[in-house]
């Protein structure tokens, strides 16, 4: 560690004498002179470039890949008139002086094709923040390289190290490994939206066997990349078996529930019991299942809402599903009549009333029974079978309203509470009034 020690404080020696001595050469303050006047005129050129260039015609009848760079150069226009520009000054010195003193204008110059060159190569990319992630991290290797400083920084960053067990972790280990990761994610979401898309266009499949085989292909290419990443930078993967038991404790204490949902996902798609497009009843609440993810499947309410409801509570608590194995759907209304009506004649008019409506199965008729003579009145039960549960509480009301209308033609009475008060042995309270003087 001290010769390592020794070695950086003479890379910054150096570098700083450098630095020191290009600094005090008055042609330094014309390459910088030169290089500000550069990015004054780049800024006013982009803005006049993206006041009259349109980005959506630009271009139109070009191929592909021309109608790409142009569009990519006139969002970098800034960049693109700074690096001509140096370009052009570069050149000039270049021929009327020494080159060692035009050193700075090409150091500028090849940092301003270099960010176009990734500017052009990241334009591919749709998430902003790898976008940047990998414009910067490639700019600064880029950088390091044209200052010829690239090895010297390499070599500085695997010079300090930490040995954990077998495996010698350093600042460039990790960078790469980083790196190497972040590519081999990409490349795994690529592949597994392609699966994916394939896998969902395929009519075989019933919709809860597609979503198991995505989420096994998504993990699978996920532990893939991980280890091909890992084994690509020299990590030795039994080196990491110390970390395993840890990992193991940290799941079962903290992260428990998290499992338990995904464990219980895999078991409702295996199982069946539940599917994309299902009509359930969880508790108080009634709706479409939408999706099925890793944590937890969303049910529609069919008002805007939608429930979040986790994979275990799915497994461990009672759930209706009203198109499990069959959509036909039983709808049941309860509704009750005075003794002065004919029993026959109501249940009569109940069913065709619900005969009547058009969502009412005609192979399986209604039917109504006489379920309670009760104090108020007589009660009855009517049944009507739906080919789909969709909408049953509207087909309970429109039958209702129709009854309603069919027992008024008829002269058929609902009854209603009726309640009376007799008080014996007493007077009832007289109100009095209490006046308060001003």
């Amino acid at each position: 560690m001290d010769m390592d020690l020794k070695d950086f404080m003479e890379f910054v020696q150096t570098t700083a004498r450098s630095v020191g001595a290009e600094v005090s050469s008055p042609w330094f303050y014309l390459q910088f002179g030169l290089i500000l006047a550069a990015a004054g005129i780049a800024y006013a050129a982009e803005a006049g470039v993206r006041n009259r260039v349109d980005m959506t015609s630009l271009a139109m009848g070009w191929p592909l890949p021309l109608r790409h760079f142009a569009r990519v150069m006139v969002s970098s226009a800034s960049t693109a008139v700074f690096t001509l520009f140096v370009i052009i000054s570069r050149f000039a010195m270049y021929h009327a002086t020494w080159p060692s003193r035009s050193y700075l204008l090409m150091v500028a110059a090849k940092m301003g094709l270099a960010w176009l060159a990734i500017r052009l190569v990241t334009s591919v990319l749709r998430n902003a923040f790898i976008v940047k992630l990998v414009s910067i991290t490639a700019w600064f290797v880029a950088a390091l390289s044209i200052i010829g400083q690239l090895d010297t920084t390499v070599d500085l960053l695997d010079s300090f190290a930490i040995v954990l067990g077998g495996l010698r972790l350093t600042p460039l280990l990790v960078i790469k490994a980083g790196a190497l990761l972040l590519i081999a994610l990409w490349a795994t979401n690529i592949a597994s939206n392609f699966a994916e898309s394939r896998i969902n266009s395929t009519t075989d499949l019933t919709p809860s066997v597609q979503v198991l085989l995505v989420k096994i292909i998504r993990i699978g290419l996920l532990a893939i990349a991980i280890v091909i990443a890992l084994g690509a930078v020299g990590i030795d993967l039994s080196a990491l078996a110390v970390f395993s038991g840890a990992v193991g404790v940290g799941i079962g204490i903290g992260l428990q529930k998290i499992v338990a949902n995904f464990i219980s996902g895999i078991i409702l798609l295996a199982d069946k019991s539940v599917k994309p497009g299902d009509l359930v009843t969880i508790g108080d609440n009634t709706g479409r299942i939408s999706a099925m993810k890793t944590r937890y499947i969303s049910v529609a309410a069919g008002d805007g809402r939608e429930f979040l409801v986790p994979n275990e509570d799915l497994v461990t608590q009672k759930v209706v599903n009203w198109t499990y194995t069959d959509k036909n759907t039983l709808v049941k209304i309860a509704f009750g009549t005075n003794y002065d009506a004919d029993p026959r004649l109501v249940c009569k008019l109940a069913i065709e009333t619900a005969i009547a409506h058009p969502r009412a199965q005609k192979a399986k008729p209604p039917n109504c029974i006489l379920t309670e003579f009760a104090e108020a009145g007589m009660k009855f039960s009517l049944t009507l079978w739906l080919a789909d549960p969709d909408g049953m509480d509207n087909v309970k009301s429109d039958v209702m309203l129709a009854l309603w209308e069919a027992f008024k033609r008829e002269g058929i009475r609902v009854p209603y509470p009726v309640r009376e008060i007799r008080v014996r042995g007493g007077a009832l309270p007289v109100e009095t009034t209490v006046e308060v003087p001003n």
